[in-house]
């Protein structure tokens, strides 16, 4: 079953988020079969993330956490809080998956 696992950073941390997004970004795509969707949490302008939110297709919670721990905003200590719970995939680009 589907995990989601959504981020938060620590506040005043946007540099350092700027300066791992590369790597981050090299991660997911090393890792892409497994992600269903994922994208940054914006502020209301667009112009700055504060955490992230990622579905993720892994069958228990430790591959779930092993995934999240792996990436390279893990690494360098960017979050602040991470939460991970079970996710049902009911709609997913228009089409029911019930």
């Amino acid at each position: 079953m589907p995990y989601m696992i959504e981020t938060f950073d620590k506040p005043g941390e946007h540099d350092l988020r700027l300066a791992t997004r590369d790597e981050h970004l090299a991660y997911l795509e090393a890792h892409k079969k497994r992600l269903l969707a994922c994208g940054a949490k914006l502020s209301e302008d667009g112009q700055r993330a504060s955490g992230g939110v990622y579905l993720v297709d892994y069958e228990t919670r430790e591959e779930a956490q092993a995934f999240i721990d792996g990436d390279p905003f893990s690494r360098v200590a960017l979050f602040e809080r991470v939460v991970i719970c079970r996710w049902r995939k009911a709609y997913l680009d228009g089409a029911c998956h019930l």
